[in-house]
């Protein structure tokens, strides 16, 4: 594991200031971006990207998400210390340790086994517990639920019923919802057992959310 230096500190501090000025009002969020060493998440070679505002590849058709895209998804979701967060798309892991910044109930999908393995190692050596899962994320973790809040860091053709269902009331979902090249985030809120509210928001890119409730079949 890379050391976090001196260096590296200042570079995050750097990086929350730039987020601070695109418009990420949550101090809370802020701090945990400041306090997880994205770094540690890059090959050696890639690491002067480390700090960059940008997404980045991490093998297996997948990216690390850019660190705006990463705030302003944890700022959507509202997290209270006592929550219980479902997270659908593990990949590096980068998104799970700044969720693990702001409660302990963290539980994490991957679709993809490499990267399931790979990343499970990392959070392992990084001392970051949260509950690793490797399967379609597009069903959620239904012997979990319900969560509080659920992340989904893939885009979506629809939103997938099984995770609708899996939502406490009064429970928030963050979800980018689109076709394979962009797609708007969507935050819905759980009203009652029947209902949801649904608030449309920006634009984004992100790989296809892939599982029998994403791009591969319908519910």
């Amino acid at each position: 594991m890379h050391a976090d230096t001196y260096r590296h500190r200042g570079m995050r501090r750097a990086l929350v200031e730039e987020l601070r000025r695109k418009g990420i009002r949550d101090e809370r969020v802020l701090a945990a971006i400041g306090a997880v060493p994205r770094h540690q998440f890059f090959a050696s070679a890639f690491q002067p990207h480390a700090y960059h505002d940008k997404a980045f590849p991490i093998g297996e058709g997948q990216t690390i998400s850019q660190p705006y895209t990463v705030a302003y998804q944890t700022e959507l979701l509202g997290i209270r210390p006592q929550d219980q967060v479902l997270e659908i798309g593990t990949g590096s892991g980068y998104q799970c340790c700044v969720l693990l910044e702001l409660t302990a109930q963290v539980f994490s999908i991957e679709y993809n086994p490499v990267l399931f393995e790979r990343t499970a190692r990392r959070l392992a050596a990084l001392q970051r517990p949260a509950h690793l899962f490797c399967g379609d994320g597009s069903l959620g973790l239904p012997a979990h639920a319900p969560f509080d809040k659920i992340i989904v860091t893939a885009g979506a053709p629809t939103l997938p019923r099984p995770l609708l269902r899996q939502l406490r009331i009064g429970g928030t979902l963050i979800i980018p919802v689109g076709d394979e090249t962009s797609q708007r985030m969507l935050r819905v809120v759980r009203e009652s057992e029947d209902a949801f509210s649904r608030q449309e928001l920006e634009e984004f890119r992100f790989v296809p959310l892939l599982g029998k409730a994403g791009w591969g079949g319908g519910e």
